[in-house]
């Protein structure tokens, strides 16, 4: 990359604060290729370099006025701009949580076919629902061992919808208590 002549970064510079969007897309043009390979050099992931570019050029344009030519070229305050925006991407919570906890892909996580039966004997599911209040039995021996939907229970209940919802989360509830 060669840097414009002072004298066409000025009129960059100044068509920029004019907020001429031809102007943005010269710069993207005359320095995004640069930009990305530095700010890949920090992230060190394409996707993520592409996006703090854009985000990047994003903050560019709009804090144009904080650039002061005296103090150094525009491409260096770009790459300032730029090395900060990719700074805060790496401490960014989002990112922390994708560093710990890596893609199925990247874990080596391989595809296999659901079972095709439940058995919820086989978690001990039967033992704990005698435990349960007898209306929240009643309701969870109709949706998981019966295997009847809500309106169906509700329906064989005699009961409204909203009724076996409310004892299906409340014995759910209990059953998790249990099951620590």
């Amino acid at each position: 990359m060669a840097l414009l002549p002072a004298p066409a970064e000025q009129e960059l510079v100044q068509r920029l604060l004019a907020r001429d969007e031809r102007a943005l897309g010269q710069l993207y043009e005359q320095y995004a290729r640069n930009l990305f390979t530095v700010i890949l050099r920090v992230v060190q992931d394409e996707a993520m370099a592409q996006d703090v570019l854009q985000e990047g050029l994003l903050k560019v344009w709009l804090s144009i006025g904080s650039y002061e030519a005296t103090r150094g070229r525009l491409f260096t305050w770009m790459v300032r701009v730029c090395c900060n925006q990719a700074i805060d991407a790496l401490r960014s919570p989002r990112q922390r949580f994708h560093r710990r906890n890596p893609s199925l892909e990247a874990a080596g996580a391989h595809y296999s076919p659901a079972p095709t039966a439940f058995y919820p004997e086989h978690i001990g599911v039967r033992e704990l629902i005698v435990q349960l209040k007898p209306r929240q039995r009643e309701v969870m021996d109709l949706l998981y061992f019966g295997g009847c939907t809500q309106a169906e229970t509700a329906e064989q209940l005699a009961i409204p919808l909203a009724t076996v919802k409310t004892r299906a989360r409340a014995a759910l509830v209990v059953l998790s208590r249990m099951a620590r």
